[in-house]
């Protein structure tokens, strides 16, 4: 879609049905122009983050279409992942078009319709699920955070006329405030059934011999036909270019390059915030489906090798005021950029976010795979700080912090906050609908301060242990410095506070900090039964694939690390050192009457629900298992035969 919202087609495809074009007159003659749509689906999007997708034929879609977009199509419960929410019992969900975003055309390219001689589409359109009348998905919280961040706003622009005046204009200017966001999807692709060699993988990243590289063979064409096919639906990307990770493919016989293992990022402009998330989940299914149709497989795990970078998925926001002579304004943007780093507002929407990020991490870090990314080094975030850069004139290039202060000298409208925390699973959804609460916390403080941008500059740089009116005293919320190279862990810790090691430890801090919680309830956003059954089932995955996957694969590895040395060229050495890795491995897995293997206690702390002790027994094994590998390695180094 071009500025002016044009359908955009290309060798007679249509890809996006944009947003003024959802009404049955225009509907209707737009489908029989494209008898290639075959199917349409009502994508709705679950408290895990999972999209829903089922083919409905385009006849019944064309035979009633107000039926579908008043009154949807009814699933169960057990299709969706809504716990205590929607249940055996009472487990009807409904789904309901939005009619304020773009569809999407989905084309499966393998499926070519032999009259059309054109590939099959399938019309998804980013839906509501409803269950007792209520919408509850991850889709219609986001929707709820922006409806109250745009009134609580207005309301305070109209009541602090001195804010907007801050910013060269009057609240009788502004017809409407709105969010902004987009994301940066990093990715791995690899040819199938290709072993990662970790120690290549790592010294390729020490000595950084793939990050920025020009990309060769079907890497290289998969790239681009997915920012071509990003370009038709109208995302408008930025840029694609290879990441930190991987390894120099190798020539097979053929000519073709195989041994593929690369990291690669791909971002595209920005977009209102509920577009911004429908985006991303687009941009995710179109470059999965265009690397796999080139023989690579795509994963978007936030830590898929160990010891080497992960995925991460920036997320930047700001806010936007929309004047009734046509412009807009970037409300965190100051005047004068030369002299202030952020308008009021911006400065209560970044207290806001660092001072209750303990009860937005959980919508954000919500998996075993997400904490194994979010570890020191590697550049991945652990403490809740922020980088704003020496001065003004110096824009921040902090990347070791959680939120970085974006901005351009020359371009007002760029000023954002870049949160570098979420992965490409984090729920885009639920972690905006999470920021935003905290940044509108922050907001009505700082307005209602009646403080000066530079009185609120003092506050937020504050040392840990100054008094604050909003902040608290213990913490600092502000670095320049590389916060892994600068402060040990104690004085991490001690200054930002101690990062959750676990989903456990992070979901625990919605009621360990219930006045912090309470932020995310204001104007009904996030409602107790929400949050419970967000809760339980991130709980459940985090069992599960601690019970099902974590300790099976931990056991193999166990299995797999036998003695070697024996005979002639055996040593004290090897002795000494098989010693060690033996006692470490029956530690972890082998029972004996007196007492019982870690992964068994493990287990049974799961079966007795208590919670805390798994999150403090994975924790030790993560430790023991890398020791274990360490030391293996090291073993198997110094056999010769």
């Amino acid at each position: 879609m071009n500025q002016t919202g044009t359908i955009i087609q290309e060798a007679e495809l249509l890809y996006l049905i944009p947003v003024g074009m959802h009404t049955k007159e225009e509907l209707i003659p737009l489908l029989r122009k494209h008898p290639e749509i075959k199917f349409v689906s009502l994508v709705g999007i679950d408290l895990r983050g999972n999209d829903t997708d089922e083919k409905i034929p385009i006849g019944c879609f064309m035979e009633d279409i107000d039926a579908f977009l008043s009154g949807g199509v009814q699933t169960d419960g057990s299709s969706v992942v809504l716990p205590g929410i929607a249940t055996l019992n009472n487990g009807k969900v409904d789904l309901v078009a939005d009619t304020e975003v773009n569809w999407f055309v989905d084309y499966n390219y393998e499926h070519v319709d032999v009259e059309t001689k054109r590939p099959v589409g399938t019309l998804r359109i980013p839906s509501f699920l409803i269950h007792n009348g209520k919408r509850v998905d991850s889709r219609s919280i986001l929707q709820k955070s922006i409806d109250h961040f745009k009134k609580e706003v207005m309301d305070l622009l109209r009541k602090y006329p001195g804010v907007t005046e801050q910013i060269g204009i009057s609240p009788d200017d502004i017809q409407d405030v709105d969010l902004t966001a987009a994301t940066e999807l990093e990715f791995w692709v690899r040819t199938p059934n290709d072993k990662a060699d970790i120690e290549e993988l790592s010294v390729s990243q020490v000595l950084q011999e793939q990050y920025w590289k020009r990309t060769k063979g079907v890497v290289r064409t998969a790239l681009e036909k997915s920012l071509l096919l990003l370009e038709r639906y109208g995302l408008k990307p930025e840029m694609g270019h290879k990441e930190v990770g991987g390894v120099k493919a190798k020539i097979n016989d053929e000519g073709n390059l195989d041994h593929i293992m690369e990291q690669l990022e791909i971002d595209w402009r920005f977009s209102f915030q509920m577009q911004a998330a429908d985006n991303e989940l687009l941009a995710r299914i179109l470059i999965k489906e265009t690397f796999r149709r080139y023989g690579l497989d795509v994963t978007f795990a936030a830590k898929p090798v160990e010891g080497v970078a992960g995925s991460g998925e920036h997320t930047h926001v700001n806010a936007i005021a929309k004047l009734k002579n046509g412009k807009t304004i970037n409300l965190f943007a100051p005047q004068d950029m030369n002299k202030d780093f952020l308008s009021t507002i911006g400065w209560g929407a970044l207290m806001g976010l660092l001072k209750n990020y303990e009860v937005v991490n959980p919508f954000i870090t919500s998996s075993n795979d997400a904490f194994n990314r979010l570890k020191p080094g590697f550049e991945a975030p652990v403490c809740i700080v922020a980088s704003l850069g020496n001065s003004v004139k110096e824009p921040s290039r902090n990347r070791t912090v959680l939120v970085g202060l974006v901005r351009d000298m020359k371009n007002p409208k760029s000023t954002r906050f870049e949160v570098r925390a979420p992965n490409p699973h984090t729920n885009t959804y639920l972690a905006l609908a999470a920021i935003n609460q905290a940044m509108l916390d922050g907001i009505i403080y700082a307005v209602k301060s009646g403080k000066s941008m530079a009185e609120l500059e003092k506050e937020f740089s504050k040392q840990a242990g100054e008094e604050s009116d909003y902040l608290e005293k213990d913490r600092a919320y502000r670095s320049e410095e590389d916060v892994f190279e600068h402060y040990t862990e104690e004085q991490r810790n001690m200054m930002f506070g101690t990062p959750p090691a676990t989903v456990w430890e992070n979901l625990s801090n919605l009621s360990k900090y219930k006045d912090k919680a309470a932020i995310l309830s204001r104007g009904n956003v996030f409602e107790q039964n929400i949050i419970a059954s967000y809760v339980k089932a991130t709980q459940t995955q985090w069992i599960m694939e601690l019970y099902e996957r974590i300790l099976a694969e931990n056991t193999e590895l166990v299995r797999k690390c036998v003695k070697l040395h024996g005979g002639e060229d055996s040593t004290d050495y090897d002795e000494a050192q098989w010693t060690v890795i033996n006692d470490l491995r029956r530690y972890l897995m082998k029972d004996t009457l007196k007492e019982k293997s870690l992964f068994t206690r493990i287990r049974e702390s799961i079966e007795a629900k208590n919670y805390d002790m798994v999150s403090n027994l994975q924790l030790e094994m993560a430790e023991k298992v890398s020791q274990l590998k360490k030391l293996y390695a090291a073993y198997k180094r110094n056999i010769i035969d």
